[in-house]
């Protein structure tokens, strides 16, 4: 079992920057896949990022990728989603989630844990 807390949303200026945090409980984030998603009000919740707790192999989604960045501190069992030049459509709540063992996966249902979410807020 892994409990997650993300935090670090907020309201941003379009072509700002956020750096989302979630703090890990329980046990070790080199156990796990992590990854980060996000949901628009009236959508599917959408793969954002993953990363291997373990090797720290990386995967965006590539309306992100150059923009965004993952990465854990394992010391601090806290993964990170660094966003810059955000766009009001990068608008949502954003949820951290573990997933036990395997490859790392884009599929919301390949992940075992999630937290409460963070809502980012973006505008024009």
């Amino acid at each position: 079992q892994v409990q997650l807390v993300e935090s670090g949303g907020g309201l941003v200026q379009a072509g700002g920057s956020l750096r989302l945090s979630c703090v890990a409980s329980g046990r070790t984030l080199s156990s796990y896949v992590m990854g980060w998603f996000r949901q628009a009000p009236g959508k599917e919740r959408e793969f954002v990022a993953t990363i291997s707790g373990s090797e720290g192999v990386t995967y965006y989604v590539p309306s992100v990728k150059g923009r965004f960045t993952i990465s854990v501190d394992n010391a601090k069992n806290t993964v990170y989603l660094h966003m810059t030049s955000l766009k009001p459509e990068d608008a949502a709540v954003y949820y951290c989630a573990a997933r036990t063992a395997g490859d790392i996966v884009t599929f919301t249902y390949a992940y075992d844990f999630w937290g409460q979410g963070t809502q980012v807020t973006v505008s024009s």
